[in-house]
């Protein structure tokens, strides 16, 4: 065949060799809004330094390779002893050794420490998304485990270490341990207090053995497990170990890894416990009171994952439409491509802006604070987690058919982005959380409130919004059955405020405009052509100045 055939014009260079948080104006500008000057200028090296990693062609490889060859399974030893180990590429390895390096599972103990965690995890699941379930589990089970000082003292500096060690040994040895979490079952799903694992006290305080077997079990080579059982007390919380302090394996039947849509890379399994030693976390019967602020830290990490996702397809997006050329120029200057790039980058600047200022709420840790998070994760994880499929899925067809093969790591975003809208509670569970915070805890909504307040009289659409959303929350006659609709609506008119305070003129007054002021279609690519939408995609372009 004549060479001459195979000549190549018109193909886009790979983005690669970037960094990803300088060059992302949304991302960095948070950082440098929520963080103090005394801590900025360390965390803005330590970012630098993992956004160039991220952006590298060894990450974008170990990303492939942790997706290529998925985790495998092996339930018994070559003689037939019962191991119940599961095996993952060396790649899998070596992102989660980085990301621990960088202190992603660090946040509770260091200066600005959320803020500066969660800019890391947008950093780097954009490198890979799956190994960020264990690495959101290991920081997450902090909180809960602090409600016995005893074991706080005993897994949190090795739940905090920035050291990686795989392989299952007893905790004592490990320089840093990974945690996961159980409290699905067949039976009940999200419906938790219907869980039947059943825990019996042993003679030793707070030790118990459990039966029962968990439908979703995340991250199953764990150092330990946060998980619910039924104790004689009602539903309790507990640390389950995969090594008992002695050095035996600790029962934990593994008895299979889900094949799921995307998260490829990642072990979900179904456990069966028989006998299984565990140690009691908190008291008898308070076990979701004891757990919540784990699920409530693993929400705000279905934000921040999302916000990822969507990041890196607007930057493919973009990226793709700057350097290719259709109907006599580059794609990025066609007006309708511009239309669609800038919807997109819209979507994603919000789910950016709002994922950092409750990182930031978490920092502050103020009675105000945690009101506001109270109604606002919940919120944030109902509507961003549901807008990441739609915004990953249009930036795809901006590639056309190079975004459709498994080269360009488009369709892994894609497989990857329902997922956090999921995990941890699908949409009806966050929208009457929701509910929940409004009847029950009226400070919440006032924090909320005064959070939105902040950017009134800026925008006239804001006002607006924020005038009908309060005529909807003053009428309850039917409520749960319009929940939906008023979280979404919470969601959008707290990232308005956000937008209309922090962002540029342009991103806040297409913002305004489409998603508060409806001047927008049905599908993304439908802004109004008056804006300065050429502001709006050159501000995500992935180029850092």
């Amino acid at each position: 065949m004549a060479a001459t055939t195979h000549t190549v014009t018109n193909q886009v260079p790979p983005l690669v060799g970037y960094d990803v948080f300088a060059a992302d104006r949304a991302l960095s500008e948070a950082v440098e809004r929520h963080i103090e000057p005394g801590v900025l200028p360390a965390a803005r090296e330590e970012l630098s330094t993992l956004g160039q990693s991220a952006g590298s062609a060894q990450a974008q490889e170990w990303g492939a390779q942790a997706n290529e060859h998925p985790p495998v399974l092996r339930t018994h030893d070559r003689y037939g002893h019962r191991i119940d180990e599961v095996e993952f590429h060396p790649s899998w390895h070596r992102l989660l050794g980085h990301a621990v390096a960088a202190g992603l599972t660090d946040a509770w103990g260091r200066p600005a420490g959320h803020v500066r965690r969660a800019a890391g995890f947008l950093v780097w699941t954009q490198a890979e998304a799956g190994h960020g379930c264990p690495l959101s589990m290991t920081h997450a089970a902090v909180p809960a485990l602090r409600t016995d000082p005893v074991l706080a003292a005993e897994w949190e500096p090795r739940l905090t270490s920035y050291v990686y060690e795989e392989g299952l040994r007893p905790a004592p040895e490990k320089a840093g341990v990974l945690f996961g979490m159980g409290m699905t079952e067949k039976q009940g799903g999200t419906d938790v207090r219907s869980n039947t694992t059943r825990a019996e006290p042993l003679s030793g305080e707070g030790e118990y053995l459990l039966t029962g077997h968990k439908w979703f079990c995340s991250a199953p080579m764990s150092d330990g497990f946060l998980v619910l059982a039924q104790a004689p007390g009602g539903l309790t919380c507990f640390l389950v170990p995969r090594v008992l302090p002695d050095g035996t394996r600790n029962v934990f039947a593994i008895q299979r890894l889900k094949d799921k849509l995307g998260n490829r890379s990642n072990a979900s399994s179904e456990v069966e416990f028989d006998g299984t030693w565990a140690r009691r976390v908190g008291e008898e019967g308070r076990g979701v009171r004891t757990i919540i602020e784990m699920v409530a830290a693993t929400r705000l990490d279905c934000v921040v994952g999302s916000a990822a996702l969507m990041r890196q397809a607007v930057a493919q997006a973009v990226h793709h439409a700057t350097y290719r050329s259709a109907f006599g120029g580059p794609l990025i200057d066609k007006p309708l491509m511009r239309n669609v790039l800038a919807d997109l980058a819209l979507e994603s600047e919000a789910a950016t802006v709002l994922a950092m200022r409750l990182a930031s709420a978490y920092d502050t840790d103020t009675e105000e604070e945690r009101a506001f998070l109270r109604i606002a994760v919940p919120a944030a994880k109902y509507w961003v987690t549901k807008r990441c499929t739609p915004v990953v899925g249009e930036a795809l067809e901006c590639l056309g058919g190079n975004g459709y093969v498994e080269e360009s790591g488009m369709p892994r975003l894609l497989r990857e982005a329902p997922l956090n809208s999921i995990w941890e509670g699908s949409g009806n569970v966050q929208a009457l959380d929701v509910l929940r915070a409004l009847q029950r805890e009226p400070q919440a909504l006032d924090a909320f409130l005064r959070e939105v307040g902040k950017a009134r009289g800026a925008d006239h659409r804001l006002d607006a919004a924020i005038k009908d959303l309060l005529t909807e929350l003053a009428d309850l006659e039917g409520i749960e059955a319009r929940a939906r609709r008023l979280v979404e609506r919470m969601a959008l008119v707290l990232q308005g405020s956000l937008l209309v305070r922090w962002a540029p003129p342009e991103v806040s007054d297409a913002f305004c405009a489409s998603r508060l002021g409806g001047d927008w279609g049905s599908a993304f690519g439908t802004l109004p052509h008056s804006l300065d939408l050429a502001s709006v995609v050159n501000r995500a372009r992935p180029v850092a100045e």
